[in-house]
């Protein structure tokens, strides 16, 4: 276990480093300027705010000190975007929420992957298997994107209650929600019903069955854990990507998270948000795996015991 750690904190860091890299250098070779859209900028008052963010050096210079204030002050910048704003405050007030949707999604994705995928290998290539794939199929063929705007309205409008967007109530996190967490049922679904129809053809079940076990303790006690090993890998990095992958949603129903902020990083040139933003998905999708592998060992007594 600790050689797993070790590997995966190695694999994360260089990954990490790499990733911010690139983009250092990706987002710097975006025609435009950060400042471009201030009204009446004089080439002076131009050069001076290069000067106070450090745009005026050389691109090898701003990549040392870059990573300079990060290992030795934990800085990520100002915002070049949003005068005045610390790009690590910026994240520690949208962190929360976009935790709070991620989990909420990935709960109910769980919640209803995983039962779906059970359902349809016990009733392998009958309706409710046919039934239960479509969904999962539905699930990973239609993008988030247009999911969103399709809930928007077809529920919320005619229910009334339900905002079309916003963040101002408990009840605005249902629709985001339910829309992050198509997906990962849809995956989950059809892992588990893949896992769970392997098990069920193994000769121990059909001996268990022999001696006349019940059908349901041989799904609860000698099928469910093994089948469930495709799947347990799967909700570690899908609650990364949710949160990393959410900027859609969250901007189609103004959820106030880090997929605003990513956004906003993009459109107006703003490199210490995107780089920031970068790292911060980058090492979050590191403790994932990580948490995956330590799952996927906990479970495995073989894997224990390498």
């Amino acid at each position: 276990m600790l050689k797993t750690i070790l590997s995966r904190l190695f694999q994360t860091v260089v990954v990490v480093f790499l990733l911010v890299t690139f983009t250092f250098f990706a987002v710097r070779a975006i025609p435009g300027n950060p400042f471009a859209s201030d009204k009446a900028t004089s080439p002076e008052e131009q050069a001076a705010l290069d000067a106070y963010y450090g745009l005026d050096k050389p691109l090898g210079v701003q990549y040392l000190k870059y990573w300079g204030n990060i290992l030795t002050q934990g800085d990520f910048g100002d915002s070049l975007s949003m005068k005045g704003r610390k790009v690590s405050d910026m994240i520690a007030e949208s962190f929360p929420v976009s935790v709070m949707l991620g989990l909420i999604s990935l709960t109910m994705g769980v919640c209803l992957g995983i039962p779906l995928g059970i359902i349809a290998a016990l009733n392998h290539n009958k309706g409710l298997d046919y039934f239960a794939m479509f969904i999962a199929m539905a699930g990973i063929c239609v993008v988030a994107f247009v999911l969103g705007p399709i809930f928007q309205i077809n529920i919320a409008k005619p229910l009334g209650w339900l905002n079309v967007a916003g963040w101002s109530r408990p009840s605005d996190i249902i629709l985001p929600a339910i829309t992050l967490s198509f997906g990962v049922a849809a995956y989950l679904a059809r892992l588990t019903r893949g896992g769970m129809l392997d098990v069920l053809s193994q000769d121990y079940i059909r001996t268990a069955r022999a001696k006349g076990v019940p059908p349901l303790k041989v799904i609860t006690k000698h099928a469910l854990r093994p089948a469930l090993m495709p799947a347990i890998t799967f909700p570690g990095p899908a609650f990364a990507a949710i949160i990393t992958g959410s900027f859609v949603v969250e901007n189609i129903f103004l959820v106030p998270g880090m997929g605003q902020h990513f956004v906003t990083g993009i459109t107006s040139k703003d490199y210490n948000l995107v780089l920031a933003l970068v790292l911060f998905y980058g090492i979050l999708m590191g403790v994932a795996n990580l948490l995956s592998d330590l799952a996927l060992i906990f479970m495995d007594p073989k894997l224990r015991n390498a």
